[in-house]
């Protein structure tokens, strides 16, 4: 049965962190954009830098959306961010609402990563193992930039570490707390200045030995490993984003059985039973268009 999806609005899918739209046949948002369109909806994926602050990537994100405009005649436009590009899209929503339909935040650390305020802590600031640290992210989000054609995007990846920290964070929701919960672990307004907001996530579940297959996939394998630096949410976390800091706006489940990177497919979501990461996006849109939006 064809699907539809056909959204009001165009739809941009906005990495995080280490992000790209492509680098030869491999999407960051593996086979989602593809499945979008084949639904009918007008899909678009910005070129954000691969590590830089949540407002730097935030700005990039508004020039675009312009462009996005203009090429397209609508007059607004459905973000659908995944992690620090959940961040992205909200201080977009926040700065230009009247071009925003919607904001939805797959995975999104919406109140700060635990992984990073121990990668924070773990580097000294000003010593040697931050500057280490910082040319090694720089290089890498570079080759990436190279890559992916969007080599003149400046990197910044302290700014980007920093940005997500809880501190980091905790800053960034005092000047735009548009959706986000009044209680830890609750849900967020629906509807702010004409911007509806929305958010998913998953957690890791049982152990590596329930995984089967899943088992063998190396990124899962980190998700895992990374999920030991939590303490708030030791046992509700995807590997890098704790399941209630996700929480934004109507929160449709913050505990799909995915790691972090099974939410935008790449590799592990394909040989995972039980959810369909693509589905998920398809469902989104489907939602959307309900919506009117």
């Amino acid at each position: 049965m064809q699907r539809n999806a056909s959204t009001h609005y165009p739809i941009l899918l906005v990495h995080g962190l280490f992000g790209f739209d492509r680098i030869g046949k491999f999407e960051f948002f593996q086979d989602i954009k593809h499945a979008l369109r084949s639904a009918g909806a007008r899909v678009f994926i910005p070129q954000l830098s691969a590590t830089h602050s949540n407002e730097a990537r935030g700005d990039q994100l508004l020039a675009q959306i312009e462009r996005v405009l203009e090429g397209t005649g609508a007059s607004k436009v459905n973000l659908i961010g995944h992690s620090q590009g959940a961040l992205a899209a909200r201080y977009a929503a926040a700065i230009a609402p009247q071009e925003i339909a919607s904001v939805t935040s797959v995975s999104g650390p919406n109140h700060g990563s635990e992984l990073a305020d121990f990668l924070r802590k773990a580097l000294t600031p000003g010593r040697l193992p931050e500057h280490v640290a910082e040319t090694v992210a720089t290089l890498f989000a570079d080759f990436l930039s190279v890559l992916s054609g969007d080599r003149h995007l400046p990197q910044n990846a302290i700014a980007a570490l920093n940005a997500l920290t809880t501190e980091g964070v905790g800053a960034f929701n005092d000047k735009y707390p548009q959706g986000l919960p009044k209680t830890w672990g609750g849900k967020g307004r629906e509807l702010v200045n004409g911007v509806r907001y929305y958010s998913w996530s998953g957690t890791l579940q049982g152990s590596i030995l329930d995984e089967g297959l899943n088992a063998l996939d190396p990124l899962h394998g980190f998700c895992r490993a990374f999920s030991r630096y939590f303490t708030t949410e030791a046992d509700q976390n995807d590997g890098m984003v704790g399941r209630f800091s996700s929480h934004l706006g109507k929160v449709i489940r913050s505990d799909y059985p995915l790691d972090h990177l099974d939410s935008i497919n790449q590799t592990a979501g394909r040989i995972r039973k039980g959810v369909d990461p693509i589905d998920l996006y398809v469902q989104h849109a489907e939602r959307l268009k309900k919506a009117g939006l």
